[in-house]
């Protein structure tokens, strides 16, 4: 009995930390696209400042242009952490199914022992029930 509580305080615990990862990924990725949303703001402000918005010609701003880096690389990052969790998903998606299947044979194996209980307990009552029976008959 200890044993399978503790199996499924373990799987609860991995499940939390799967969770745990998911919302960590999906928190780093909004921030990443919060700040391209920025610079693309300072970007088209800069360009409108400096009233050259053709990131080739010679008087584009070199401001500009490495916000637009900046920029391109958080995009970048963005879509490599969509990867990243899409993989954490999978894997709490994985740590929730085995929990499960753990809270499943623990219920059955709590039922069954209820069941073997109260087998006992009505032997036991049965048994009084026909001790008190056969003093009466007896008697």
């Amino acid at each position: 009995m200890k044993s399978r509580e503790t199996l499924i305080r373990l799987k609860r615990f991995q499940v939390d930390e799967k969770r745990r990862q998911v919302t960590q990924i999906e928190m780093m990725i909004a921030e990443f696209e919060r700040m391209a949303t920025e610079l693309d703001r300072e970007i088209l402000a800069e360009q409108n400042r400096a009233n050259v918005h053709d990131p080739a010609h010679y008087a584009y701003p070199t401001y500009a242009k490495a916000a637009r880096q900046r920029r391109d690389n958080l995009m970048g990052s963005a879509g490599e952490l969509k990867g990243q969790l899409d993989d954490a998903k999978a894997a709490l998606a994985e740590a929730f199914e085995e929990l499960k299947k753990v809270e499943i044979l623990d219920e059955r194996e709590s039922a069954r022992d209820r069941a073997a209980d109260a087998a006992r307990e009505q032997a036991e009552m049965d048994r009084i029930g026909l001790s008190r029976r056969g003093a009466y008959l007896g008697a």
